[in-house]
């Protein structure tokens, strides 16, 4: 070999051994099962995943479940991730789930949240701040409070059977996210009385005057049911499928993103692909975090990749 050919040739094998290793995952990793409740956020942090896994050429899709039902799902290996676990305000009804290992985290995808009884603020202003003001009124409540999907609502159902807050006769009105916001938008330009369980991140805390109650550290925590919303997935996930879970486990979400986004889907009627595509387009500076070491389904630097496929 010649002089020109060998020093060729170790430069060539230098640029080999510099160039970033990429690991593609198995072919079986394509389909991404996720987990729906039919919640706005998770809508919006689902169709997120979506759309990005879809430009790394996976194919993820999403199914309505009960809460129970999605982690039984995981725990029997028919759902994959779960972006929907808030902490602590689920910790006790799914310890079983996190104790004999069938399901593992992946990372939290969002800070600052909270999650606790709510009032329209001109109730508040009438005399209920807190969980202990409610029975003082009961009749201008109709004894109702109006909560989501069943599965849901197990501290405000247990807090009823305790007779806590000096509640016991009163009903927790199961029905789902949006039937409950229904029953809000109908009673709030009246200015009628409606206690109901409350969230941010949340269109709702842009589109009314709201005020959260206080006293219901027993049911929600404290700091106004103060939560951390974290991604789960099926045991085994992640050894399976790492590349997958990386993105997931970095896949973390402000409260702007998922306020303005659900808004988008709530307010404005856009569907959730096209809600999801406007705030990565609004916010693509996350998509470097997002995508840091992930790679496309075939190994191929992921980055570039999502961004050349929605237009960035």
């Amino acid at each position: 070999m010649t002089r020109l050919a060998l020093r060729a040739f170790c430069l060539g094998t230098s640029l080999i051994t510099a160039a970033p290793a990429f690991a593609a995952d198995p072919a079986t990793c394509a389909p991404v099962r996720m987990a729906d409740l039919g919640w706005t956020d998770i809508i919006l942090t689902n169709t997120t995943a979506e759309v990005i896994l879809k430009a790394l050429g996976y194919q993820p899709s999403q199914t309505l479940l009960g809460m129970d039902v999605a982690y039984v799902s995981m725990r029997s290996g028919e759902i994959d991730v779960f972006q929907g676990n808030w902490r602590p305000v689920q910790n006790d009804q799914y310890k079983e789930f996190f104790d004999d290992g069938s399901v593992e985290e992946l990372g939290q995808n969002l800070t600052g949240a909270k999650f606790t009884l709510a009032v329209p603020k001109y109730v508040a202003d009438a005399g209920v701040k807190s969980f202990a003001d409610l029975a003082g009124y009961t009749d201008k409540f109709g004894g109702k409070i109006y909560a989501i999907e069943p599965g849901s609502n197990q501290p405000l159902l247990d807090m009823v059977a305790e007779n806590r807050h000096g509640l016991g006769k009163w009903e927790i009105v199961e029905s789902s996210e949006a039937g409950m916001l229904t029953q809000v938008s109908k009673m709030y330009p009246k200015g009628e009385w409606v206690a109901f369980l409350g969230w941010e991140p949340h269109p709702m805390n842009l589109n009314y005057e709201l005020t959260y109650l206080e006293g219901g550290d027993l049911e929600f925590g404290p700091d106004f049911g103060g939560a951390t919303v974290h991604t789960l997935s099926r045991k085994g996930y992640a050894a399976e499928c790492p590349n997958a879970a990386k993105f997931f486990s970095q896949l973390a979400f402000d409260l702007n993103y998922e306020n303005f986004g659900m808004q988008k889907i709530m307010g404005d009627g856009l569907l959730a692909p096209e809600a999801a595509h406007a705030m990565i387009a609004a916010r693509p500076e996350l998509l470097e975090a997002w995508l840091k070491d992930v790679t496309t389904l075939d190994g191929q630097p992921g980055l570039p990749a999502v961004k050349a496929a929605l237009g960035l």
